[in-house]
């Protein structure tokens, strides 16, 4: 069965269509953030083969999202310089607006095709992704909550969220306890999450994970609030207590 969606520039898009587009979003994507990149390492960064890496930019490259630059490798000598890509100024015009659009429509049909299931199974994938790749720096910083959230801030950061912790005093002197406030003032995701809050609700139970504690998200941008804000106790339970759980909106 092939499932339909609209794409204003070129009518509707069939599923393998749309997961296609998807796919050359996460290339222009890491060209951005990685550039002056060679095709190769994109390969490597985005688990491609060659071939699917060379069809993306060739289709990039071609609609003047990216562009070619000559880089001399340091190692090379007087060897000739090596080709590169880097974001062209209409890529930076675009991105991230009709992309975004594109993955929507792409998640829309795994819906439709497999239910809410396959949906949610997607999502948790996308950030059992990301966990994998944050959770060595974040453990390196040891068992200390508030240095694990310090490192987690600064990885946020670097994948685009605008992450940055405050130090919150709770309750009453006597009693007076400490928490951070995790804020991210920008989601590359809140299109999508607006539509499909299963990301909000994993990116949660990322947090969670990674802190090793019961966090509260207090506010989302995908729900309308200027910022994601989460609630981060610093301390965790007595042992036997029970494994921490995230809890959402």
């Amino acid at each position: 069965m092939t499932v339909q969606h609209s794409d204003p520039a070129r009518g509707p898009l069939s599923l393998e269509e749309a997961a296609e587009s998807s796919t050359r979003s996460r290339v222009l994507n890491a060209v951005l953030e990685h550039g002056p990149v060679s095709a190769r390492d994109l390969g490597k960064i985005l688990d491609l083969t060659p071939a699917a890496v060379r069809r993306h930019l060739d289709a990039l490259e071609r609609d003047h999202f990216i562009e070619v630059t000559m880089v001399r490798r340091h190692a090379a000598g007087a060897g000739r310089p090596a080709r590169r890509y880097v974001v062209a100024p209409k890529g930076h015009e675009r991105l991230g607006n009709d992309y975004l659009g594109i993955a929507a429509d792409a998640l829309d049909a795994l819906r439709d095709l497999g239910g809410e299931e396959a949906l949610r199974a997607f999502v948790d994938g996308q950030y059992e992704h990301m966990e994998r790749r944050y959770r060595p720096t974040v453990e390196a910083a040891g068992d200390d909550v508030a240095e694990r959230l310090d490192v987690l801030v600064r990885l946020l950061s670097a994948d685009g969220y605008a992450a940055s912790a405050t130090i919150v005093k709770v309750g009453p002197a006597r009693h007076r306890v400490l928490s951070a406030q995790l804020c991210q003032g920008h989601c590359p995701l809140q299109e999508i999450a607006i539509k499909h809050p299963e990301f909000c609700v994993a990116e949660t139970r990322m947090i969670s994970s990674l802190l090793d504690v019961d966090i509260r998200r207090l506010s989302t941008l995908a729900a309308g609030a200027h910022v994601c804000n989460t609630h981060v106790p610093l301390s965790r339970p007595a042992a036997g207590t029970g494994r921490s759980r995230a809890v959402g909106t």
